[in-house]
This record gives C-alpha cells, structure tokens and sequence, in this order.
C-alpha cells in the first residue's frame, strides 16, 4: 500500500520564537505557566513549567503518566510468566532498574548526562542518581512502584539546579511512592524481611550506577535466598514494539536530521573540512530541536568513506570526491540514523554514479521487501545476494551461476549488517535476536553499502570508492514506512542540493 495511506502525527515542538512557531492557545498557556509561581521546579521538565514541551499530564514530550505505568505493568507479567513458566518457587518479586550516574570528564566537569534508557522507558525520569524499585506478588496486579530521587540538598541545587524531592515523585511519575535514595539500602532489606521467598531481578552484567550495584550485591550476599535473574531482555521485547507516541517522536526525530541533512548537503563544497560537514549538521539538528546528536557522526571524504567507523573527521574533501555522513540526532530520548553520500562538487563521476545507483536500487528493493516481514538476518542474505547480481551486471565481479559465489564476494565489498533495531538507542534492544521476524511497531534501519578499496581487486578506476544509503523504517500492517523520508536519496536530487555550495561559492568569487 502506498505510504501517504499511513499519517503520522507530529509531535507538538517549538524553535527558537514563541510568537512565530506557537499557535495563541499555546502562548496562553505559556503566559498562564509564568504568571503562577506558586508551584515548585522540578528536576526535569514539567507541564507547569515547561507548556511549550509537555502537555497536561506528560511525564516527557507526548509520553504520559498513564503509558509508563502501563510499561511497567507489562513488565511486571512478562516477569511473572515467565517465572510460572519455569516453575520458579518465589512468591514475591522484587525488579530494580537504576539511573545513570553521573561522568566527568575532569575535576567538577562533567561529561553531558544521558539516562541509562531502560530505566527511562519505564519511569520517564531524566535525573542522575534515582533508582525504581517494583515490588509485586505472584498475581502481578498488586505491584507497588517506589521511585528513589535524589536526597534534599540546598547546596548542590544551588549550584547544579534544582531536584525532584521525593514527595513529588508520586503524583508527577504515577509511582506509588517516592523516597530519597539515602532510604535505598534499608528499603531493599525491609522487602527482604517483609516479603518470602522473594526472587530478584537485576542487571548485573550493565549496572550503570556503581553505588546501587554495590547495594545490590551486599543483599544478593547477605540474602539467603539466592534466586535472582534479569529483566533486560523483558524490557527489550517492550521498547521493540513503538507506541503512536513514540512513532511519533521517532519521526520527528527523521525529520530534524533530514533537513539537518538537506542543509549539509547543500552547505558542502570543494576543499570544505570534515569537520565543518559535522558542525553544521550538529548546528542544523540542535536548532530544531534535537537535545544532542545520536552518535558521534561519520564524516567521511573521498577514500575515508572505505573505513566503516570513520569518526576522525579531520581531513578536507577536495573536488571529484564524495563525502559519506552517518549521522542522527536524538529527540526527547528518541534516535534517527541516516546515511547520505554526494559528491562535493555536485556531479557524481561515472565510476562513483554506477556504484551509487546499485546500492540505491539495492537499497529500495530491500525496503519494499520489509512488506513481507522477514528477519533482519534474512535481510541481510537477501542484500549480499542482490548486490553481488549487480556487481556481476556491470562486470565487476566474475561470472559465476552460484548465489554462495556471489553473496560472498559482495560482503567482501560490504562487510557490515544491513539493519539494526532503532529507538531510544541507536542500535536499540540488543539483547533481541536479528533472526526473528518483523513485525509491525517496530523500526529498523535499512542500510546497505559498497566500499572498495584497493585490496578489493576491483579496476583502479572504481578505488576509494565508498558508498552508504541508510533510512528508518517503520513496519506497520499496511507495509514499510520510511521515517527518513524527507531526506534526498535520488541521483538527481541530491546532485541538485549539492551544487548549491558550488553555486554559491563561486558567486562569492
């Protein structure tokens, strides 16, 4: 079906001018939230203090209370089912999710704070130093949800801003229960008298907050009950499948960093630095609204585009070459991935043209196959079989009637997966197998790519040559749709965006 059928809501944002980019009701509402001093700043953005953000009842932009204690309640019965299902003997369960802690990067100077996005997915709190806490019985609909923030502490808000003090926790996350993280150790114990044959569930392996895991450990080690297990893979199988709250933040997401693209594209020139490609896509994410970018991006000119990770960025792409740029940006916790490769001057050569348009064609054809919902594995065969026809067609690759002979020689030229599951990380839920199959909410990349070096035995004209093409798509039951639609792919297009540098630089002259 034909992907104008499947709307998408945008989700409500604003950039730079409140005048110019909010409707009036909005502007009231922003008026109404200035004149009212009377309620108290949280840790985090809040509908009362933050109206051009979030709406009444949101714990983060389009993301209400209701929705996370709905994950959370889900968490609970996948937790509880499958212990049935293994002839668990535990009564009681107790999940502990931690915070991210903060990082610095030197004395007092830290590193930007990202949450640890489990613990996001389930509570909405974007504060360092918190921890979740569910407590539930063998029937799942009692469970009891205490949210730890951090300790009251006039000093450290005065300089470092203000907190969500426990006793707000409650009515603004929807938790049963809000405590300061200093009651975390006795609070643990006390479950452990009050509750038998209580059985644990923690991430050991990840333990993004080193005092919470030491706490942990010390009741794993002073507990005689030594069941334990851990809930990631339960969350992971959550987040996998997208709400219309968070499609709709992914596509925004897309549509911030493919006009961050189209900006870049056309902003490039001969003789530009790497680095000015990244600040600019950098500059044209955060300006509409992207809090960070997703990764550090790829910006890779002429023979760098053969190093997959190429994150250097310090090098100048000079005329004839193309430039190859991986890069998204994260919006209100939610991730885009996009690849785009141009040339600098704004004309493909023929040698960099005929590469191009097979691992476009390649890349359209595996996007329509999403339709049949294979595996992302599966995908993955179906890219190395298709690029090595169309090497084989332009004679690049030697004439051989076996499809091992062909899918091996193209993933000698693209060495890397063609998908990835897409979310609140950029390679989101890892601990979910590539080998199952698609379904619909959920969103992946498609990706493929040729990279010819000269180890490659390719002709020396085709040498240097390195080309990416990467799109998030959502699956739904209508078919594939392409988040990162707005960004130019089309040979002519894009060769049209990236004259504009050219054109502009030689009126200057």
């Amino acid at each position: 079906m034909a992907l104008h059928t499947f709307i998408i809501p945008d989700p409500f944002y604003i950039l730079g001018s409140t005048k110019k980019f909010c409707s009036k009701a909005v502007q009231n509402k922003i008026k109404g939230a200035c004149d009212v001093n009377i309620k108290k700043a949280f840790g985090q953005p809040a509908p009362h203090s933050h109206p051009h953000l979030l709406g009444d009842d949101e714990v983060t932009p389009l993301i209400k209370k209701q929705e996370y204690q709905c994950r959370r309640q889900k968490l609970v019965d996948a937790v509880i089912k499958h212990a049935k299902k293994n002839c668990s003997h535990a009564e009681n369960h107790m999940i502990i999710i931690p915070s991210t802690s903060k990082k610095y990067m030197s004395d007092k100077i830290p590193y930007v704070f990202r949450q640890n996005t489990d613990f996001l997915y389930l509570t909405g709190c974007q504060e360092p130093d918190t921890c979740a806490v569910i407590t539930a019985g063998s029937h799942g609909s009692n469970h009891r949800v205490a949210l730890f923030t951090r300790d009251k502490d006039d000093h450290a808000e005065l300089w470092d801003g203000p907190r969500t003090h426990p006793e707000d926790a409650p009515g603004f996350f929807g938790v049963d229960q809000g405590l300061p993280m200093s009651d975390l150790s006795k609070y643990i114990s006390s479950c452990k008298k009050a509750l038998p044959h209580l059985s644990l569930w923690y991430d050991f392996e990840a333990a993004p907050h080193q005092d919470i895991h030491k706490i942990v450990c010390d009741y794993l080690h002073d507990s005689s009950n030594k069941t334990f297990d851990s809930p990631r893979n339960f969350i992971h199988k959550l987040r996998l499948y997208k709400s219309t709250a968070e499609v709709a933040l992914m596509q925004r997401s897309c549509d911030i960093a493919s006009k961050a693209f189209i900006e870049t594209m056309s902003y490039s020139r001969p003789g530009i630095g790497e680095n000015q490609l990244f600040a600019k896509v950098d500059y044209e994410c955060r300006v509409r609204g992207a809090e960070i970018l997703a990764y550090p991006p790829v910006v890779a000119g002429g023979t760098r585009a053969t190093t997959i990770h190429y994150i250097n960025n310090n090098q100048l792409v000079f005329n004839n070459e193309m430039v190859l740029v991986d890069a998204g940006c994260e919006y209100h916790g939610y991730s885009s991935d996009i690849t785009r490769t141009w040339p600098i001057n704004g004309r493909f050569t023929n040698q960099q043209r005929e590469i191009y348009e097979i691992v476009l064609d390649v890349q359209k054809e595996l996007i329509d196959l999403c339709a049949k919902r294979p595996s992302l594995d599966a995908l993955f065969e179906c890219m190395c079989l298709l690029l090595g026809k169309r090497l084989q067609e332009l004679g690049l690759i030697g004439i051989q009637p076996n499809n091992n002979y062909l899918m091996q020689a193209a993933y000698q030229l693209c060495p890397h997966h063609v998908s990835h599951y897409l979310g609140m990380d950029v390679h989101d839920t890892p601990t979910i197998s590539r080998n199952i199959k698609l379904e619909p909410g959920m969103i992946v990349t498609v990706e493929p790519g040729i990279y010819i070096t000269e180890k490659s035995g390719l002709p020396k004209e085709y040498h240097g040559i390195g080309i990416r093409i990467e799109d998030d798509v959502l699956i739904t039951v209508n078919g594939p749709v392409v988040l990162s639609r707005k960004c130019p792919k089309d040979i002519c297009e894009v060769e049209q965006i990236a004259s504009v540098g050219l054109e502009q630089c030689s009126k200057n002259v």
